[in-house]
């Protein structure tokens, strides 16, 4: 990983665009959560729907908290790890983010590639599975052009981590486990 990738990477997200980037078990696609339009084409590509809302993922809770009304002690001794949370929103959490849930999904992520990007862009950034709905989840860079050719902005390369499936996901307030990992 390249710091010339990374900052390209980071610059793309600032202008509005689509990033795939290496992450804990597959290739996600991202943006920046701010801007509706580019996180609305990212759900048009996935083939989903905005009601079923989306992951940020970030390199420090202070990027997250735009987003999320307070973070519980359960939550904090997961991260940096690969544990995603769904946690109560601000009341500024854009509702094309949270979808039609009460709570907004985040993770402080460990993953070397994604914590890097969170960083060099300096925001949190949507982090969702690089695939069409139905299909499995890209695992390579190659795999994402494939299937998204130039639809996506800019592919930063990079090698997904270890875990087999995507990251648990558990509600932060009534501790119910959603997506077991």
């Amino acid at each position: 990983m390249s710091t010339l990738d990374l900052a390209h990477a980071a610059n793309v997200l600032h202008q509005g665009g689509i990033v795939a980037y290496a992450t804990e078990s597959c290739f996600g696609l991202g943006c920046d959560p701010t801007n509706e339009s580019t996180v609305l084409r990212l759900l048009g590509l996935k083939r989903r729907d905005v009601e079923s809302g989306l992951i940020l993922i970030a390199t420090a809770i202070e990027q997250l908290s735009p987003y999320v009304a307070r973070f519980p002690r359960k939550a904090l001794v997961t991260w940096p790890g690969p544990y995603t949370w769904l946690l109560e929103p601000t009341p500024s959490a854009p509702a094309w983010i949270t979808g039609s849930h009460a709570r907004i999904a985040v993770r402080v992520t460990s993953h070397p590639q994604a914590a890097a990007l969170c960083r060099q862009a300096g925001i949190s950034i949507v982090s969702t599975s690089a695939n069409r709905g139905g299909e499995s989840p890209a695992e390579s860079a190659d795999e994402v052009s494939r299937c998204f050719g130039d639809q996506i902005d800019y592919v930063l390369p990079g090698e997904i981590g270890k875990l087999e499936k995507p990251t648990p996901i558990t509600d932060g307030v009534t501790g119910k486990i959603i997506r077991p990992g």
